[in-house]
């Protein structure tokens, strides 16, 4: 089930997050978001932007969310993709399950465009924006420095 976020999945969130943090280089952050912090960006973010979970059993195994692009007014269109799935889902088809209900959702706001920051290289990730029209319109080497080493960035955008 696709639901939107409640405050109460923050726990479950941080979890599944931190496990990225800690041990990827799938997000650039480099300490475990508390669950506080992460109750804080719930709110935040839900309260402007679509953020949806996946639930399976009662529990959180997934998550999408929007979230400002910039901060300047000039960018009020547009809007940053992210999602994180539990360790072990990938590419059972829940990304896709989460991508299609988030795009629906947006598509019920004034947003205009998408951005998708993928650190390079990660072809599922890659894969999924695609299929849904993402394109890629830009990459930056080695902008980041996470685990040991050099990292790039690309990035799709879709205009919806």
């Amino acid at each position: 089930m696709i639901r939107p976020v409640k405050d109460s999945d923050a726990k479950n969130i941080a979890g599944i997050y931190n496990h990225y943090v800690r041990e990827t280089v799938a997000t650039f952050e480099e300490r475990p978001v508390s669950i506080g912090e992460m109750t804080g960006r719930v709110a935040a973010v839900s309260a402007k932007y679509p953020w949806l979970v996946l639930e399976e059993n009662g529990e959180v195994s997934g998550y999408a969310c929007l979230n400002s692009w910039k901060e300047r007014y000039a960018y009020r269109y547009a809007a940053e993709l992210s999602i994180y799935l539990k360790t072990g889902l990938e590419g059972k088809g829940r990304g896709t399950e989460l991508m299609k209900a988030l795009l629906e959702a947006a598509r019920k706001t004034e947003l205009h465009a998408l951005v998708s920051g993928i650190t390079l290289p990660n072809e599922r990730s890659v894969a999924l924006h695609e299929k849904f029209g993402f394109v890629k319109i830009a990459q930056f080497n080695e902008i980041g420095f996470k685990l040991g080493r050099r990292l790039d960035v690309g990035y799709w955008e879709l205009i919806i």
